[in-house]
């Protein structure tokens, strides 16, 4: 049985949908930036900012290429926001299993991260701004990366995944 990769912007739904998959199907739900959280004893922020993003990427490839080795099926993984930004990262996710990219408007996403302080690339002047632009870089590339596409706007988070589970589960 595949593992199912949420990928997609931040605040798209990726942990909230992915929970809520794992739980109907019985399957095992990762959060790979609470992974390295957890294997670098730090935030997040710390890591931004004592390390930058670059090598926050890098631990980023490294937990996939971890999570590729060890062949573990049955998993709902949602991604880090940037983390199919990276073409290494894009082939390792797709190794992994089917890649689902939750697609919604920089309305939605904002509507769902302002007043969020856990967002290190949200920390300026003008959040939807910024949303809009990293948008439109990582947009193509979330594309490119998936094997689906589910527009999130306007779709509880239920719906969300019942959508997901039709799409990516056979009999």
């Amino acid at each position: 049985m595949e593992n199912i990769i949420l990928t997609g912007y931040m605040g798209c739904g990726k942990t909230t949908v992915g929970k809520n998959i794992a739980k109907i199907l019985g399957y095992t739900f990762v959060d790979t930036d609470e992974m390295i959280v957890e294997q670098q004893h730090r935030s997040i922020n710390e890591i931004f900012a004592d390390d930058g993003e670059t090598a926050f990427r890098l631990m980023e490839t490294k937990l996939l290429e971890q999570l590729t080795a060890s062949k573990s099926s049955h998993l709902v993984i949602s991604t880090g926001g940037g983390m199919p930004v990276r073409e290494e990262n894009r082939q390792l996710l797709a190794a992994l299993g089917r890649v689902v990219y939750l697609k919604a408007s920089p309305e939605t996403i904002y509507g769902r991260v302002k007043g969020d302080t856990d967002r290190p690339l949200l920390r300026c002047e003008d959040p939807m701004k910024r949303i809009e632009e990293m948008l439109a870089v990582r947009g193509p590339l979330y594309e490119a990366g998936a094997d689906v596409v589910v527009n999130v706007d306007g779709l509880r988070q239920s719906e969300a995944a019942s959508e997901i589970i039709s799409m990516c589960i056979t009999e």
